[in-house]
């Protein structure tokens, strides 16, 4: 079975099925103890824009914190309030992009992890999410963004087909395969991607799902990245070092503070 995904919702289908498989719990990942200072730093409530499935979000629920999310992909959401049932757990979730944020309360503090942010390719709709962000600040919040610059000078403009991940589903034993190739306009600071995802079982391939992305997702330097959300309105912009990074790492983040 062969199904073609190319609608502008990137997570769906196997994709969305297959997120908490290849990636695991918040717990895993060091960017979980960066907010939580974060959240620390500028208090609650929160938001988590690009929650998806709550890898973040459900983590920090479960620690007792006053934190809402929003995602624009209906079924990375369904299976977050699927997770949440089984932990005991109510989030308030919404369904929006963030370029068109239109929540009915205002927060201490924004976070998007993961480099959601970059999702948003078009600079135009870049800065209209960065205003509708802002606008749902209070005073003193703060916008806390994690990006990943998606290619450094050295590094191939195009890849082939790649084997990304590899892991056994628990519920029925199948193997699932992510393959991924990507193909980068360096000028333009654009990424674009096709991914394979394949389920196997007995060693047969018994479903596939393509999807194209073209583009992806936008990098930005750290200046660059800093600029946007100055220009967007936000006061002291602060560009911080990922927790256990080295120096040229592509990972880091930015911090914008509400005047």
């Amino acid at each position: 079975m062969a199904v073609s995904a190319a609608a502008p919702v990137e997570y769906r289908g196997l994709k969305a099925l297959s997120w908490d498989l290849f990636l695991g719990p918040a717990t895993y990942w060091e960017d979980t103890f960066f907010f939580r200072e974060m959240l620390a730093r500028f208090g609650q409530p929160a938001l988590e824009v690009g929650c998806g499935t709550g890898r973040v979000l459900l983590h920090f629920l479960a620690d007792g914190f006053d934190i809402d999310g929003v995602d624009n992909a209906p079924e990375m959401l369904a299976i977050c309030r699927s997770k949440a049932a089984r932990l005991g757990l109510r989030p308030t979730l919404f369904q929006q992009p963030m370029e068109a944020l239109a929540l009915p309360r205002r927060y201490r503090a924004i976070i998007i992890p993961a480099g959601s942010f970059q999702l948003v390719t078009g600079p135009p709709l870049a800065r209209a999410a960065l205003r509708r962000l802002a606008a749902h600040l209070e005073p003193g919040g703060g916008l806390v963004l994690r990006l990943v610059q998606l290619w450094q000078p050295g590094e191939p403009e195009e890849t082939d087909w790649t084997l990304v991940r590899a892991a056994t589903r628990p519920d029925d034993g199948a193997l699932v395969r992510w393959w991924q190739r990507v193909w980068r306009d360096v000028g333009r600071q654009l990424e674009h991607t096709e991914d394979r995802y394949e389920v196997v079982i007995q060693g047969e391939v018994v479903a596939t799902e393509h999807y194209r992305q073209s583009p992806a997702a936008r990098w930005y330097s750290p200046e660059q990245a800093a600029g946007l959300c100055r220009a967007a309105g936000f006061g002291p912009v602060e560009v911080i070092d990922q927790p256990g990074s080295l120096p040229d790492s592509r990972h880091f983040a930015v911090v914008a503070i509400k005047e």
